[in-house]
């Protein structure tokens, strides 16, 4: 079984192996007192930005988990950045596309207030909300065992999200809005060419997701116009909380990192 993962703000680059390092703080009490790891235990420090230590447990006082470093390893950035729009949806089915589509290894989450989103995000809920679904991605994350953490960026309106995508279509990606009434199926459009060096430098797929309702007509021509592909995903219309998270598992396959 894979070591549990914990996530931490320190800059884990610098830290060498052999040498000692202490989690501490809420990840650090998580591990020592609620999960209990005890001295000899292997667990990993991630720090969501590629960086990960496999360390030993040496000792546990209280909060404080004193780890002893046995490799540091540099997981790449992605060469093409997998982004999920989600619509925001009513009954957690918006958290649950998010916390799926994140184990799955989506890279960022975009929160996309559509015309049919019962669901409205205004004034202090919407940084409440967004702590939320920013809370959710970190608790996927380390289910996941992942050493990248997944951004969760200020929702957009559509006509912000149209505006997102004429941005990412002229630098060099590619936006697919998923719809049940495309001709163009999932597996058939064009992925962008893998970029190199840094996630600043590769270029973006995002992948739409409409609320409950779906996406209307207005709004599917304003991203159309905008450069974004409709596409179906098969024969059968999924759930908001299904279609990001079986779009995402689709295109990392394409994308070749499942192989």
């Amino acid at each position: 079984m894979s070591a549990p993962v914990f996530l931490s703000t320190d800059d884990l680059s610098r830290v060498a192996p052999g040498e000692v390092f202490v989690l501490g703080g809420d990840e650090g009490r998580h591990a020592g007192v609620v999960q209990r790891r005890g001295p000899g235990e292997s667990l990993d420090v991630v720090d969501g930005a590629g960086t990960r230590l496999r360390a030993v447990v040496d000792s546990v006082d209280g909060s404080d988990v004193r780890l002893r470093v046995a490799e540091r390893v540099t997981e790449p950035a992605p060469a093409v950045v997998l982004t999920l729009v989600q619509a925001l949806a009513k009954g957690d089915r918006d958290h649950l596309a998010v916390e799926a589509a994140v184990e799955v290894g989506v890279d960022a989450v975009v929160p996309w207030q559509a015309d049919r989103s019962v669901v409205v995000w205004r004034g202090p809920r919407a940084a409440k909300s967004r702590a939320r679904w920013e809370s959710t991605v970190r608790s996927a994350v380390k289910q996941a065992r992942r050493a990248w953490l997944p951004a969760v960026s200020e929702h957009v309106t559509t006509k912000q999200l149209a505006a997102r995508t004429r941005e990412v279509v002229g630098a060099g990606g590619v936006v697919v809005v998923l719809h049940e009434e495309a001709t163009t199926a999932l597996a058939e459009v064009a992925l962008p060419a893998p970029g190199a060096g840094s996630p600043a430098a590769a270029p973006e797929l995002l992948v739409v997701v409409g609320p409950e309702g779906g996406i209307g007509e207005a709004e599917l021509a304003s991203l159309a116009d905008a450069g974004a592909t409709a596409a179906r995903l098969g024969p059968h219309v999924l759930r908001t909380s299904t279609a990001g998270p079986v779009a995402v598992a689709l295109l990392s396959e394409r994308l070749g990192r499942w192989r």
